[in-house]
């Protein structure tokens, strides 16, 4: 399958940006509601990381001002210093566990995108197909070669996160519709990928992020839930483009079943 995959995309016909861009846009209006299903979801699943932070910061607050003294301006990270290692060990347990999820819920909506460019019947409960036990460990250790890749590229001046975060961008397709393929191959096909059409792909995601940011500041950051996911369209477009789901469909019924 690696193998085949790399033929089509070294044999990759040339994508015009608007016409992607445009695209992008008419499945939007197809997935819109999705998209914005998607971001109550991590917000549901991130609600007990800010609870088990805040909570206890905001009462450290009140005992300290129950005294009737001023805050003191180093009091937080005062606070912090003392939290302990256990706190400390849950704290980076929840991070990871709600980031697995995170990235399971956006394959989930790349299935839905292909769907839904296919005019096929979609659910919300297509965007849970990937909760299952053998796909927790594979997108654990995808996200962790993503925290690899990218926290030294940022240490170097960025300017290698600024060529890496194309290839990045591809991790969770290339795993929502090759689920069998190992990790080492998911980031090979993704750089692969990456590099053949690294210029396109950073237009149009430069581009859709400015238009999500303005959209987003216009509606006071309301609009953020209804249009984040418009930046994965671009995404799913080039892929389908490049590589195609000649191989999906087993993959589709299997997920099903």
């Amino acid at each position: 399958m690696l193998s085949e995959i790399r033929s089509k995309i070294s044999s990759a016909p040339n994508l015009d940006f608007g016409d992607i861009f445009s695209e992008s846009i008419n499945l939007f209006k197809k997935s819109w509601l999705y998209g914005f299903v998607l971001q109550l979801f991590v917000l549901v699943l991130s609600s007990p990381l800010i609870i088990v932070i805040y909570v206890p910061m905001v009462m450290a607050i009140v005992a300290q001002s129950k005294n009737g003294e001023p805050i003191d301006p180093n009091y937080m990270s005062t606070f912090f210093t003392g939290l302990s290692l256990i706190y400390t060990v849950f704290l980076i347990i929840a991070v990871l566990i709600i980031s697995v999820l995170s990235l399971l819920l956006n394959a989930g909506l790349f299935k839905i995108l292909k769907r839904l460019d296919h005019n096929e019947d979609v659910k919300i409960a297509d965007m849970f197909c990937f909760f299952k036990s053998e796909y927790l460990g594979k997108m654990f250790l995808l996200m962790l070669m993503y925290v690899v890749i990218a926290i030294p590229s940022a240490l170097l001046c960025y300017v290698p996160l600024i060529y890496a975060m194309v290839p990045l961008s591809f991790f969770i397709p290339v795993f929502a519709f090759n689920p069998d393929l190992s990790v080492g191959d998911i980031v090979k096909a993704s750089f692969w990928l990456g590099n053949k059409k690294w210029l396109l792909t950073f237009g149009l995601l430069i581009v859709t992020y400015i238009l999500i940011m303005i959209l987003a500041m216009v509606t006071c950051g309301l609009g953020s839930l209804f249009i984040s996911a418009f930046l994965y369209h671009p995404i799913y477009l080039i892929y389908k483009k490049v590589i195609g789901f000649d191989n999906d469909s087993n993959v589709t019924s299997h997920i099903v079943e």
